[in-house]
């Protein structure tokens, strides 16, 4: 154990162990006396890793218990981009993407007005169910103009580039500029609880639909993002004042 270990690497520490399945959701965190004479480190710091772990959605509290570690969680777009710009990899540590489908379809309802076609429009879609180990974590469905097909026709493979948008972005030569993303429940289909592993007779789902917009003000993508109770929505966002 290296001399004088801070609370970043102590909460770096669990967070590996969180994301790559040896603790798992539900599972009880050592407690703070454990963590100190582990580390060999003051309350206070102890205190100050678990409560960064608790921030980023990792833990929760559990009233007699101590801490646990929290479902599996779901970072919104914003949290993507930035992990892809910094990693690579739009994924999380520990996630992985399976390609339900890929092919064409009439824009329904839903989309068609968030991609500005009519309805019955054909555009691309991507379905796939990200999971982390074994656990789903969400399904999710992208649409695609056939604009962005023309130029990216690696989206018609059925294979997870892990990173769609980007990539259309940079075929494209815009950036992407702003995303919307709207929040509502319901209940869930007969497919979607199999895939999410849900049992109950009826459960009620999440659903998030995201639109992002190009710095041209063009659409690349609307997305329809499906989670299960269980999964944690985790936005994160600066308070800064911008200078």
């Amino acid at each position: 154990m290296p001399d004088n270990i801070g609370y970043m690497e102590i909460a770096s520490h669990y967070e590996k162990l969180i994301q790559n399945g040896t603790l798992r959701p539900g599972d009880t965190m050592p407690s703070l006396r454990e963590v100190c004479e582990h580390f060999d480190v003051a309350q206070t710091t102890a205190n100050r890793a678990y409560r960064r772990l608790k921030m980023k959605g990792l833990t929760l509290p559990k009233l007699g218990v101590g801490t646990i570690v929290a479902g599996p969680a779901s970072n919104n777009i914003s949290t993507r981009v930035h992990l892809h710009a910094t990693t690579g990899r739009a994924l999380d540590t520990g996630e992985t993407s399976q390609i339900l489908e890929v092919g064409t379809t009439g824009a329904d309802e839903l989309v068609a007005p968030r991609l500005d076609v009519a309805p019955g429009t054909p555009v691309h879609v991507r379905r796939r169910l990200v999971s982390r180990g074994d656990v789903p974590v969400h399904l999710s469905s992208s649409y695609y103009p056939a604009y962005v097909i023309a130029s990216t026709p690696e989206l018609t493979q059925p294979v997870s580039t892990g990173a769609s948008r980007e990539l259309a972005a940079e075929r494209l030569g815009v950036a992407q500029d702003t995303v919307l993303e709207e929040v509502t429940s319901r209940f869930a289909s007969e497919q979607e609880k199999t895939l999410l592993g849900l049992t109950a007779g009826d459960v009620i789902v999440t659903q998030v639909v995201r639109t992002v917009t190009l710095a041209d003000g063009r659409v690349v993508e609307v997305a329809v993002k499906i989670v299960g109770g269980s999964t944690i929505l985790r936005w994160s966002t600066s308070l800064r004042a911008q200078g």
